[in-house]
């Protein structure tokens, strides 16, 4: 298996079709190209259908979780391998250090405060790997007016808007994120 690749989204049983069959053609093209998908290893929402698409397509799915949601039994029970943690800040840590990019699908608070930490540290220098945000739906519209925003009144610099990529289709998500690396791409190291 490759290094691989992290998803973060929604857990939440609630929400739209449209984004678990999203989430379910992003993880089963990750296991077609024997990459690993590595998420927060939830048992439902867009963190279940990654996983299970994943695992249809041959592939294999780690899932990290701190100590006190495995004591809850929030884990998906078809997880290849998972990795516990002491807390929320160590998961985050640790998914960033399995994968060699991030896919950012539709989620809550949690997903948006994992996709804003992962660009600052990419911003920073932090992280080296590709990040997609999946736009499913235009679901991610505001926040990307936000940040064009931040760029606009010179709270970013321009150049940082190559930090991540936008995709509206879950095909070609999977296809930025395994791309060229982001490492090898130009970008200012300046810090605002």
């Amino acid at each position: 298996m490759n290094r691989g690749i992290t998803i973060y989204g929604a857990s939440s049983p609630r929400i739209p079709a449209v984004y678990l069959d999203a989430a379910r053609r992003v993880g089963h093209r990750l296991g077609e190209a024997g990459v690993e998908l590595i998420c927060g290893g939830g048992r439902t929402g867009v963190m279940a259908s990654a996983i299970e698409g994943a695992l249809e397509a041959g592939g294999k799915a780690v899932g990290v979780l701190p100590d006190f949601m495995v004591e809850r039994s929030w884990q998906h029970p078809g997880l290849t391998r998972m990795e516990v943690t002491r807390d929320m800040h160590s998961r985050k840590e640790l998914m960033a250090r399995l994968s060699r990019g991030v896919i950012a699908m539709p989620g809550g608070v949690g997903t948006l405060e994992e996709l804003l930490e992962i660009i600052t540290w990419r911003q920073l220098g932090l992280y080296r790997g590709n990040i997609v945000i999946l736009n499913i739906n235009g679901y991610y519209d505001p926040l990307l007016e936000m940040l064009g925003r931040t760029i606009e009144q010179h709270f970013m610099n321009p150049d940082h808007a190559t930090l991540w990529m936008v995709s509206g289709d879950a095909d070609e998500a999977v296809d930025k994120v395994l791309g060229q690396p982001i490492d090898e791409r130009p970008f200012s190291q300046k810090i605002v």
